[in-house]
């Protein structure tokens, strides 16, 4: 999920070998620590009764066999990251206090701009301008990060408040909302899976029923993503905690090390194509990632009601994401191919990591049984009475009362709380602006100028769609982004005429497919990245061959199965 940076759950990851006495640190690589980190437990300490024979979750398998691939000479391309500073006795500069200088007075400037030298349009009140100026303060703040997410919203509000531009029970009005708490909870249940190593499992069993390939290993990870998405809502909580670590033990077992020519034997593939289809994964269900909540609850506000919204969302995603899901793998194998096409030992390592785990735990029982749980009252929750954050809060609290999960796990879960901060008051200034009227006049705006080319509005639904996701080249976060954008967007869907739950769901949808586009564009892309086998060349320029080949698929056969559903 998709916080707005990571301090690596990866680039510290070692793997131990069993058959030598070294271990192999992969290259650290810089990821924007300026991201709130999600903290996930890597190491047998936090897992829930741990076998004593449980591994690390980095040592995912063992590799006897393969010991002569590694000698110590492959150790100078890594450096541990705690030893990073032990290079030189020269003492490091201080670190940087406070507000990063340009950046902050750049955001400023922008509300400024705004505020005092752009005049205000006849149709909007002083007071929506003065928040509108606050707001693209804010949101310049979010891209350029003068501060951490959580601290420059905090600002912003208080400017909104200081400056009488809203009162203290509006500013704060957005932390009662409930799909914010379903995204608080998700990074909870999250937590779950990684610490009682069920979603290591799950993975693991997909590697043995279908990794004799490297083509049949891809297809594996992937629909065991698509099982694990819809009960574990980050795609940063399943890429660090499950699969990269998978995905590096099957590599270094290879000979396929990060950060060097042997990357593309075959690690470079498995991340790439994991990569590139966590987007598919996450848009196929609702609560497979939190912005796709964040996406129905704005849509709401601004008069969208999606009826049965997780059935709605499912079956509206079903046959273009499973497509994509299908294709993924075999259009990278053929333009981004590994060097190994066949891997006849991973169902054997895979059958022997699951050995080395023992029996399913009962905590991972639990686990199962409660996410059934959860998801059955998603699913079924409206014809109950039950809201899907109170299915959430009755989950979480299984998970407390069994001490799968204690309460402290959730209090270090400080990305959640984080989550909490920031997403509230961008949600409460989006609404405080639809209220105010900025949103319509903004809106209007757009579509008289797309009427002024006679434009239909399937032919203003392709530009908008198309607009809405290359603006993402410039937000390092997915929820950042629709907490910026989405309202306004979908405000210019319906003026332009398209139905509108079916611009909803397209905006929702584009939202999780531009997740893969960068190296800073999501959280998993942070983690991804981090891990050393994809360059950034090779991100960006198979982010854009993805984007183009998700766009064909989810606008033609999309096009066709919201036809037949009955969405326009």
């Amino acid at each position: 999920m998709e916080s707005f940076a990571l301090h690596s759950l990866s680039t510290s990851t070692s793997f131990s070998l069993s058959s030598s006495r070294f271990s192999l640190h992969h290259r650290s690589r810089p990821i924007m620590t300026n991201r709130s980190q999600l903290s996930l437990p890597l190491n047998p300490q936090s897992r829930s009764n741990p076998s004593p024979k449980s591994p690390l979750i980095s040592q995912v398998f063992s590799f006897p066999s393969k010991a002569s691939k590694f000698n110590t000479s492959s150790r100078s391309h890594y450096s541990p990251l705690h030893a990073s500073s032990s290079s030189s006795n020269s003492p490091s500069p201080p670190p940087l206090q406070g507000a990063k200088p340009i950046p902050f007075v750049i955001s400023v400037c922008i509300g400024l701009i705004v505020r005092f030298l752009v005049p205000k349009p006849v149709e909007v009140t002083p007071e929506a301008w003065q928040l509108l100026s606050i707001f693209l303060s804010t949101i310049a703040g979010l891209v350029l990060s003068p501060l951490p997410v959580g601290a420059w919203a905090f600002l912003g509000l208080t400017t909104a408040v200081v400056t009488k531009t809203l009162t203290f029970g509006a500013a704060f009005s957005a932390f009662t909302n409930e799909v914010i708490w379903l995204i608080v909870i998700s990074f909870f249940f999250a937590r779950g899976f990684v610490k009682t190593g069920l979603g290591d499992r799950i993975a693991t069993y997909f590697v043995k029923w279908m990794g004799k390939s490297t083509l049949g290993l891809s297809y594996g990870l992937t629909f065991s993503e698509v099982l694990i998405a819809p009960a574990m809502p980050s795609t940063t909580a399943r890429a660090g905690g499950v699969f990269l670590p998978i995905i590096k033990s099957l590599s270094l077992s290879a000979g396929s090390e990060p950060g060097n020519p042997t990357a593309k034997r075959l690690g470079a593939y498995l991340v790439q194509n994991q990569f590139q289809s966590a987007g598919n994964s996450s848009a196929l269900f609702l609560t497979a990632a939190a912005q796709n909540l964040l996406c129905i609850k704005l849509a709401e506000e601004l008069g969208v009601i999606v009826s049965s919204p997780w059935v709605t969302w499912f079956k509206a995603a079903s046959l273009p994401a499973l497509v994509c899901l299908l294709v993924t793998p075999l259009v990278l194998y053929k333009l981004y191919p590994p060097e190994i096409k066949d891997t006849p030992e991973a169902p054997a390592l895979a059958a022997k990591k699951l050995e080395t785990m023992g029996p399913v735990t009962k905590n991972e029982w639990i686990m199962v049984s409660t996410m059934l749980l959860a998801v059955s009252l998603w699913i079924f929750g409206d014809s109950l009475g039950i809201a899907s954050a109170v299915a959430a809060m009755i989950g979480l609290s299984i998970l407390l009362v069994l001490g799968v999960l204690d309460w402290n796990d959730c209090l270090n879960e400080k990305s959640a709380w984080d989550t909490l901060a920031w997403f509230a008051i961008l949600v409460g200034m989006a609404g405080q602006l639809t209220n105010l009227g900025i949103v319509t006049w903004m809106s209007d705006c757009v579509a008289n100028s797309l009427r002024s080319f006679s434009l239909s509005w399937p032919a203003s639904l392709a530009v908008l769609q198309a607009a809405y996701f290359l603006i993402h080249y410039l937000f390092a976060s997915q929820t950042g982004h629709v907490g910026a954008l989405y309202s306004a967007f979908l405000a210019m869907h319906r003026a332009a005429g398209v139905p509108g739950v079916l611009a909803a769901l397209a905006l929702g949808y584009n939202t999780n497919l531009f997740g893969a586009i960068t190296h800073y564009s999501s959280g998993q892309a942070a983690v991804y990245f981090g891990a050393g086998y994809i360059d950034l060349p090779d991100i960006f320029k198979m982010g854009f061959v993805m984007f183009v080949i998700n766009a064909i698929i989810w606008g033609g056969v999309g096009a066709f199965w919201w036809k037949f559903l009955g969405l326009y």
